[in-house]
């Protein structure tokens, strides 16, 4: 039986943006997997294997990927390489998961990459049962505009997993595995051991590994799939760490036992000790990269001026808002605990999920942390009715304490007043990339 989905295109000549993005949307979603490497292989030999072209550091784990490879990115850039950074999913553009030289790609470069790429796809959906997904296409025009701008080092998010995820046609040298927690389920298994051995993947032969803190079952599987690919495991807390830490209100300032070197009073413009913890591991990838020393400077310069939009982003007003895309238990977490570093205000939380989501798990976390929770929903078809989400939050955060609004943007304008009701609040939006994104769209941004 095929499964190819019928894509209307538009002669080439009348090829913009908007109708790349509407052809990349007609195919396969992100959410329909398929685990193999064959089609995308195909395509990248049809293209010439563009993603040979430049040295990559590939990156994976449950949580704080993007903002992992955002900080590389920054570090790198800062010593002069030029970079691409592919990341997923986008918040408000599709643009944002291809990035070069820490800009979006260009619309006409998102078409060129486009045209580039299309041929071969429609090689390989002509020869195959399964047509390339939406997500298969984006990482071709990703390798392939990184080829074409002649990148030096590119910085890859993987999608979901990392064995079978469409990004691990590069052959990186540095494999950064973050904290593996519980997400995606239905496809990598019900287990952490068993989501493990998936992101245990990005792991090549003759590769270096850097991974966060992991539980012990975990470090062990990380460390005998390194080994048996004559592959090296650095790990968090015995071959690098943390060594201080001190929040303020423009972010905090970390001091990092590196691979390579000491790194004392590092200012990151970002919030949290998650987002400490990533930049210990960015730190590290890129220090496996170069096989030395970042020089401090550069450091300091880079990670005091990195952004990761929609990951505990404060936006200054009255109230502030604050905007996290946490979307399992472990993100939330990170988010309850990221929030005492801002201070202890009323929070009054925003709150749309998508339906494949451990919703309870998330509330629970965030129960502590939260005045006034308010369910809504955002435009994705596998939203949560804002129904559903107060059923769920009713339980764990009592009937007085939750409120229900069907849209979005009245939701957002809802928690603003509750949250200048008391005095001091402020307003958090989280549950998903998608929500985030959109409240990004709804407050301007």
């Amino acid at each position: 039986m095929s499964h190819r989905p019928a894509v209307a295109t538009a002669p080439a000549a009348e090829l913009d943006a908007t109708e790349v993005e509407r052809q990349l949307l007609a195919r396969w979603p992100e959410t329909r997997i398929a685990p193999s490497l064959e089609r995308i292989r195909a395509v990248m030999a049809a293209l010439g294997q563009p993603q040979r072209d430049y040295r990559s550091i590939h990156i994976t784990g449950t949580n704080g990927k993007t903002s992992t490879a955002r900080m590389v990115e920054a570090i790198l850039s800062e010593l002069g390489s030029s970079l691409g950074r592919f990341t997923s999913p986008h918040l408000t553009d599709i643009r944002e998961r291809i990035s070069i030289g820490g800009r979006p790609i260009s619309r006409s470069g998102f078409v060129r990459a486009y045209r580039d790429v299309l041929p071969a796809a429609e090689t390989v959906d002509g020869g195959s049962a399964t047509s390339l997904s939406f997500f298969e296409m984006t990482v071709a025009m990703a390798y392939q505009a990184f080829s074409t701008a002649g990148i030096d080092v590119a910085a890859v998010e993987v999608g979901m997993g990392g064995m079978w995820d469409a990004t691990n046609v590069i052959d990186a040298e540095v494999a950064a595995i973050l904290p593996i927690g519980l997400d995606h389920v239905d496809h990598l298994g019900p287990t952490r051991l068993d989501i493990a051995a998936e992101k245990a993947g990005i792991i090549k032969p003759g590769a270096l590994a850097v991974t966060a803190r992991q539980a012990l079952d975990v470090e062990q599987l990380l460390r005998s799939h390194a080994d048996a690919h004559l592959a090296r495991l650095m790990v968090e807390g015995r071959d690098f760490c943390l060594s201080g830490r001190r929040a303020l209100g423009s972010g905090q300032i970390i001091s990092v036992d590196g691979l390579a070197g000491r790194y004392q009073d590092v200012p990151l413009s970002l919030h949290g000790r998650h987002q400490a913890h990533n930049a210990v591991l960015a730190i590290a990838s890129v220090e496996a990269l170069l096989e030395d020393v970042v020089p401090p400077d550069a450091l300091r310069r880079a990670l005091g001026s990195v952004r990761s939009p929609g990951r505990l982003e404060v936006l200054p007003g009255t109230p502030a808002v604050i905007l996290d895309a946490a979307h399992n238990p472990d993100g939330a977490r990170a988010l309850a605990a990221g929030l005492s570093d801002l201070g202890r205000r009323p929070t009054v939380a925003v709150v749309a999920a998508l339906g494949d989501k451990d919703l309870a798990g998330m509330l629970a976390e965030l129960e502590p942390v939260v005045a006034t929770m308010v369910c809504t929903r955002n435009s994705s078809p596998r939203s949560l009715s804002s129904q559903d989400v107060a059923v769920a939050a009713r339980k764990i955060l009592g009937a007085d304490r939750v409120m229900e609004v069907d849209d979005l943007a009245d939701a957002l304008q809802e928690a603003t007043e509750a949250a200048s009701r008391h005095g001091d609040g402020q307003v958090l939006v989280t549950g998903s990339v998608v929500t985030v994104g959109e409240a990004r769209r709804l407050l301007g941004l």
